[in-house]
């Protein structure tokens, strides 16, 4: 297999990488994080002039690309940067809408590839233990006598909404039948933040940028709110979620090479007993090994990106053998170069520190490692 980038991708890795050097600096992404909403509009907009975003999806949606490999370019070159504007939800939300929106609901991507519209993904709950199934948000389809046919009544909250202040909508999972863990019954619904009974509260995140807890108190949707079929929202939501998963997997390895340079930039200009530190054996071997682990994050990612299209057991393997990979290398790279660092890699002003962080927040969305280990073996058993 030839695991080397087309053109295409290579012109885009080296445009955004350039866009980020220049215009996304650490003393940029530090206020922007900071800021009350916690990322920055114009340079959202910029991005999407870029063509950034429309990479992410097919021509047949409106974009240039939506495969694998895309996906990992793009937010390999975020991850270089912290980027913090709400790529990843715009992603999965995006791809749900390809998968199984009527010809109204796709026509909704245009204001994602332009960057004029900020969507949330509102799937986890409080209890989820982040099992895509757990689904405890109820929606009851509420007939009535009138020609319109009904509406659905959206009952429930929802856990750590990314960028849930900013969205103008969201995408909500729920369930119309079945029991809570069931795959069978879970149904997506497109909900505008101003419907009423839709209540928000942010909150700052440790990493930078924002989220919120979203909840749903008797909420009114028209039946043309349903994405797809009701109660067979199940695959389009893995689908969209694994793309989430192969973006962030692909942003740690970026972060990882940015924390790598670095640290090593460090070991060649710190003295001690009139030499740089990194002429010690003991740091070298420990910066060997670290080179290594990166790389094996690398492949993972690659082959995740390969195995997007691939059959659904084949793609979901991938994906958890890529984050649980991710999960584990990321929080050593993040200890290691610290480490490697001295006292002052836990510094605020020192870019390290956020990356570090950036790389143990990671792990923690979408499934940690301990999560994707118990997935890859269960799917291996056919569960």
């Amino acid at each position: 297999m030839n695991f080397q980038h087309t053109e295409d991708r290579r012109m885009l890795a080296d445009s955004l990488n350039r866009f980020v050097s220049e215009q996304y600096g650490f003393e940029t992404r530090d206020r922007i994080a900071r800021s009350a909403q916690g990322f920055s509009s114009e340079l959202w907009g910029r991005f999407a002039e870029l063509g950034v975003i429309g990479a992410l999806f097919d021509e047949a949606n409106g974009g240039f690309g939506g495969g694998g490999f895309d996906i990992s370019v793009v937010f390999e070159c975020l991850g270089r940067g912290l980027v913090v504007e709400p790529f990843l939800d715009t992603l999965m939300v995006g791809q749900a809408l390809a998968r199984s929106g009527n010809d109204t609901q796709r026509a909704l991507l245009e204001g994602l590839i332009d960057g004029s519209r900020i969507v949330a993904l509102a799937q986890g709950e409080p209890d989820g233990h982040y099992e895509l199934a757990r689904v405890q948000t109820r929606a009851q389809r509420d007939w009535h006598a009138d020609a319109d046919g009904g509406s659905w009544q959206l009952n429930g909250s929802k856990a750590v909404v990314q960028h849930g202040e900013q969205a103008g909508l969201f995408l909500v999972s729920a369930r119309t039948h079945g029991a809570d863990d069931a795959q069978e019954g879970i149904s997506l619904f497109l909900v505008p933040r101003d419907t009423p009974g839709v209540n928000v509260r942010g909150y700052r995140k440790i990493d930078g940028g924002g989220a919120a807890e979203v909840t749903f108190d008797h909420v009114t949707l028209d039946l043309d709110a349903l994405l797809g079929t009701a109660g067979e929202g199940f695959a389009t939501l893995e689908y969209a979620i694994g793309c989430g998963v192969l973006a962030l997997c692909a942003e740690a390895v970026g972060a990882m090479d940015v924390a790598k340079d670095h640290t090593l930039d460090y070991l060649r200009t710190r003295k001690q007993f009139g030499v740089p530190i990194g002429s010690f054996q003991a740091l070298q071997h420990r910066m060997a090994d670290l080179l290594l682990e990166i790389e094996q994050a690398r492949s993972a990612v690659i082959n995740a990106a390969a195995a997007l299209g691939a059959p659904r057991t084949t793609r979901e393997r991938a994906l958890a053998a890529a984050k649980y990979s991710i999960g584990r290398i990321g929080a050593r790279v993040a200890e290691e170069c610290i480490q490697l660092h001295g006292g002052i890699g836990m510094t605020w002003e020192l870019p390290l520190a956020h990356y570090a962080k950036r790389l143990v927040m990671i792990d923690h969305q979408l499934g940690d490692e301990d999560h994707h280990l118990e997935r890859f073996i269960a799917l291996g058993r056919g569960e």
